[in-house]
């Protein structure tokens, strides 16, 4: 079924994903997770009552409790669902996707996230088979449950004092509306109104058109920062005060200054294949290694938790935190980097010259070939550069990445899309352009 990816259910509305399928995978959920009470959230997409109800009907038919937390950001789930001791939860959300697609985000005890490799592909087996699914005698029943007042004063503790900092806020029209105004405070605010319609721009804050009027409104009212969430609220990026977009995973390394630096906690920190060199040469000044691995929450929340990790990040604007039961907080992330600006400030430094104190490197940003033989083009690349030098480091977990003294690069395909995506990092811009021209030809002629 197209809907079930490697991380979660997601799919337009009404042809991959409909009611009839979120029925199915309301009953035959507890085969894959079995528990008395699930937790359920939702967002404010038009179709999320419709799903709500047809999920949350299979689960009470197959005579399981539902708690209902109504609308929810993505980590709230996650949050609530490790707080409260649930066994399993559903957060009822497409993400950053268009209007018109929806989906489902499982978790199991703990928050653990529920992978195709983890349980998704038995349950779309059991949605796509002949089983009948019969209302038991005894059906479940649903509960309202309240949970913002506690997840705000958990929030809370990690709020600084960043009153001398000039913010802009960019919701999207999408889930941190909910909690924004009470964690931040005074800010200029854009799409700051739930409004499944995204009547402004896609929830997508790696998109450059949805990037637009954040930076408008940095450079307009002269701000420091600028702050661009996505639909479901599991995702952030940052404009600095020139209205340039900051690359994620340099986030990954600011961080550090706060949880390693500031709160002296010790353990890894977790950055995805796609990440900058310069989060390990940053983090080096607090002795603190840092680990690489898959892209997505279905496998850095496990690895975080594995390895006990302090937090970690990704080139996407997810950002794990040990404290957030090793989940992703598009919040947190924001609050703990706004105190750590505040402080910078007072010491007259600003965002943009925070960033280039990171990263020294020139980057290609992350570019994407429209392209059936993956495979092929992936082995190309790779032998094409390791024939000529071999490279300091070889990763094939997720893709390939090559890291040479001066330069890296990252070939891998997307879990979600046609797509084969290409990312690479030097010292000097001219090697960074012969890198792309190498590669790009290297794809071009296997398509």
């Amino acid at each position: 079924m197209k809907a079930f990816k490697a991380y979660d259910i997601r799919g337009e509305w009404g042809t991959d994903l409909n009611a009839d399928i979120a029925y199915r995978i309301g009953y035959f959920l507890p085969d894959v997770l079995d528990t008395d009470t699930y937790l359920v959230g939702r967002d404010m997409r038009l179709s999320s009552p419709t799903l709500f109800e047809a999920l949350t009907r299979g689960l009470t038919d197959r005579g399981k409790n539902v708690d209902s937390i109504g609308l929810a950001t993505t980590p709230l789930v996650y949050w609530a669902t490790a707080k409260y001791g649930y066994d399993a939860s559903v957060q009822i959300t497409a993400s950053h996707n268009p209007k018109n697609h929806n989906g489902l985000k499982i978790s199991a005890k703990d928050a653990l996230p529920v992978g195709y490799d983890t349980g998704l592909n038995r349950l779309e087996a059991l949605v796509e088979s002949d089983k009948a699914t019969v209302p038991c005698v005894k059906k479940g029943h649903i509960t309202e449950k309240n949970v913002y007042a506690d997840y705000l004063a958990f929030q809370r503790q990690f709020v600084g004092k960043h009153d001398n900092l000039n913010i802009a806020v960019d919701c999207s029209n999408g889930m941190s509306s909910l909690f924004v105004h009470d964690l931040i405070g005074e800010a200029h605010y854009i799409n700051d109104t739930l409004d499944g319609n995204f009547p402004n721009h896609e929830p997508n804050p790696l998109e450059a058109n949805a990037q637009e009027q954040i930076k408008a409104l940095v450079l307009k009212e002269k701000c420091d920062i600028g702050l661009l969430f996505d639909g479901d609220a599991d995702r952030i990026t940052f404009i600095d005060e020139k209205g340039r977009f900051i690359s994620p995973d340099l986030i990954i390394a600011f961080l550090g200054d706060y949880f390693i630096g500031e709160q002296k906690q010790k353990g890894i920190v977790l950055q995805d294949i796609r990440s900058s060199r310069a989060i390990q040469e940053y983090l080096n000044r607090y002795g603190t290694k840092v680990e690489t691995w898959r892209v997505g929450r279905a496998y850095a929340a496990l690895k975080l938790r594995e390895l006990d990790g302090c937090y970690g990040g990704e080139l996407a604007g997810h950002y794990y935190f040990r404290d957030f039961y090793y989940s992703d907080s598009a919040l947190l992330a924001a609050s703990i980097v706004l105190r750590l600006l505040a402080e910078r400030k007072k010491k007259g430094q600003t965002l943009s010259q925070i960033i280039d104190e990171i990263t020294p490197y020139f980057n290609s940003g992350e570019i994407n070939f429209k392209i059936e033989k993956k495979q092929e083009a992936m082995d190309a690349v790779r032998d094409h550069f390791t024939k000529i030098e071999k490279p300091e480091r070889f990763l094939d977990f997720d893709g390939y990445r090559l890291d040479y003294p001066d330069w890296w690069l990252n070939i891998r395909p997307s879990n979600t899309e046609p797509y084969l995506r290409f990312l690479c990092e030097a010292k000097s811009e001219a090697k960074l352009n012969e890198i792309i021209a190498t590669v790009t030809k290297i794809v071009k002629q296997t398509i």
